[in-house]
C-alpha cells in the first residue's frame, strides 16, 4: 500500500482540483481533505534517515495544515491552524539546521518578499475596511517566511522546494483574496499547495545537506 500512496495522492489531488464542484460545500471540503490525509499517511509511513524528532514535528505540522484546510471557510480559524502548522514545520527545520553562509543570505530576498506582501495586502485591507485582518495576515506572513528560511537552512532539497511552493501557493491565495483577481487561482493554489505538502512530507527521508 505504501508504494501506491503517491499515486493515490496525485489521483485525489487531480480529482479535487479539476472535477469536484464548489457546491455542496461539505463535499468540497471532504475531497479537499483526502489528499492531505493521504499525505499524512505517507509521511507516517516513512522511516527517517536520522531524526525521529524531525519526523514527529513534520507530522504535527501536516495535521494542523489539514485542520486549516477544513476550517478555512472561517478564515481566521483556518489561518490560525495553518500558522500553528508552520510553527511545527519551522521547529522541525530548526532541529535539522545546517548552517552555511550561502544559505544564510536567503534571508534577504525572503525579508523583501515579506515586506512587499505585507505592504500590498495591508493597503488592500485598509481600502476594503477589513482592518481586523491586518495583524493576523502580518503574523502569518512572518510565520511562513520564517518557515521558508529555516527550510533553506536545513539544506534539505525536498524541504526547500516544498516550502517555496507553499509560499507561492499562499501568495497567490492572498493576492487573489485581498489585492487583485488571479486567473486560474484555484488551480494554481492547489497544485502548488499539494505539491508543497507532499515534498515537505518527503523531506523526512532526506535530511542530509545539499551544500
Amino acid at each position: 500500500m505504501k508504494k501506491f500512496l503517491p499515486l493515490l495522492i496525485l489521483a485525489f489531488s487531480i480529482l479535487y482540483i479539476f472535477f469536484i464542484p464548489s457546491e455542496p460545500i461539505g463535499l468540497k471540503i471532504l475531497f479537499k481533505l483526502i489528499p492531505m490525509l493521504l499525505i499524512l499517511c505517507f509521511a507516517f509511513s516513512l522511516k527517517p534517515v536520522q531524526s525521529t524528532k524531525y519526523r514527529t514535528l513534520i507530522l504535527i505540522g501536516l495535521f494542523f495544515c489539514m485542520v486549516g484546510d477544513g476550517t478555512l471557510i472561517w478564515f481566521v480559524v483556518g489561518l490560525s491552524a495553518f500558522l500553528i502548522g508552520h510553527l511545527f514545520y519551522t521547529a522541525g527545520f530548526i532541529s535539522s539546521w545546517n548552517y552555511s553562509h550561502k544559505r544564510m543570505l536567503s534571508i534577504i530576498p525572503i525579508a523583501i518578499y515579506a515586506f512587499l506582501m505585507c505592504s500590498n495586502i495591508t493597503a488592500a485591507l485598509i481600502d476594503k475596511g477589513d482592518r481586523g485582518l491586518i495583524l493576523p495576515v502580518i503574523a502569518y506572513t512572518i510565520a511562513i517566511s520564517t518557515m521558508v528560511f529555516t527550510a533553506i537552512m536545513t539544506g534539505n532539497k525536498w524541504a526547500i522546494i516544498g516550502s517555496v511552493l507553499f509560499i507561492i501557493s499562499d501568495s497567490i491565495l492572498s493576492w487573489d483574496l485581498f489585492v487583485q483577481t488571479v486567473s486560474y487561482s484555484h488551480e494554481l493554489i492547489m497544485i502548488t499547495y499539494y505539491s508543497a505538502q507532499f515534498l515537505i512530507a518527503r523531506s523526512i527521508l532526506s535530511l542530509k545537506s545539499i551544500a
